[in-house]
Formats: C-alpha cells, structure tokens, sequence
C-alpha cells in the first residue's frame, strides 16, 4: 500500500510559476514509478507526466513538454512537478500517481495509487 499526498497548488498569473510536491508513504516507493495527472473541470484526466523509479527515464504530454519538469527524491520519499510558464489551459486538479513497476507509463489504469488532488488555478 502507498499514501500519497499532494501539496503546492495554488492561483498564479499566466507566465508564472509553481512547484507541487507528492509525498509517498508505505511500501517501497523508490521501486514504484512515479507520475502526474490532471483533470479540469468537464474533462477527463490526462497524463501530464511520469519518471521511473530511479529517475533515469522520463515521459511528459506534449501539452507541457518543454515547461514542466518532473523529478524525485527517493530519500525523502517525494516526487516534484515543477511548472513554468503557465498558461491559463493548465487550470486543473493536479493528482499524483504511484504504479508498481519500475518504469513510467502513461495511462491511468497503469497507476494503482492515487492521491487526493491539488487544486492549480492560472489566470490570465
């Protein structure tokens, strides 16, 4: 079993930036691969991002590729989503992920643990 809980999630201008954090609780999360999700409202989740266990491998949606850069700290058992250059289309329910497996992927049905959300708002 894996908690997770999100943090850093906020209202910022368009242009701005933001850092989200997800710390993970319970089994070993440096063997779990990590990934970012959101969903605004009337919408589906997406894929935002992901990383492998160790770091080494990363994935993200073309919508962010460039502008956000995910990262983790397996000592301190947190995964980061750091956000630059938001657009106001980045408005959404950011959720972390955990999936058991070593490496990234970018499905939803892939990721087995999920946390509970944090709000980021970008005004234009």
């Amino acid at each position: 079993q894996v908690q997770l809980v999100e943090s850093g999630g906020g209202l910022v201008q368009a242009g701005g930036s933001l850092r989200l954090s997800c710390a993970a609780s319970g089994r070993t999360f440096s063997r779990c691969a990590m990934g970012w999700f959101r969903q605004a409202p009337g919408k589906e989740r997406e894929f935002v991002t992901a990383i492998s266990w160790s770091g080494g491998t990363t994935y993200y949606a073309d919508s962010v590729k460039g502008r956000f850069t995910i990262s983790r700290d397996n000592a301190k058992n947190t995964v980061y989503l750091q956000m630059n250059s938001l657009k106001p289309e980045d408005t959404a329910v950011y959720y972390c992920a955990a999936r058991d497996g070593s490496s990234p992927a970018r499905r939803r049905y892939e990721y087995r643990y999920w946390g509970q959300g944090t709000q980021v708002t970008v005004s234009s």
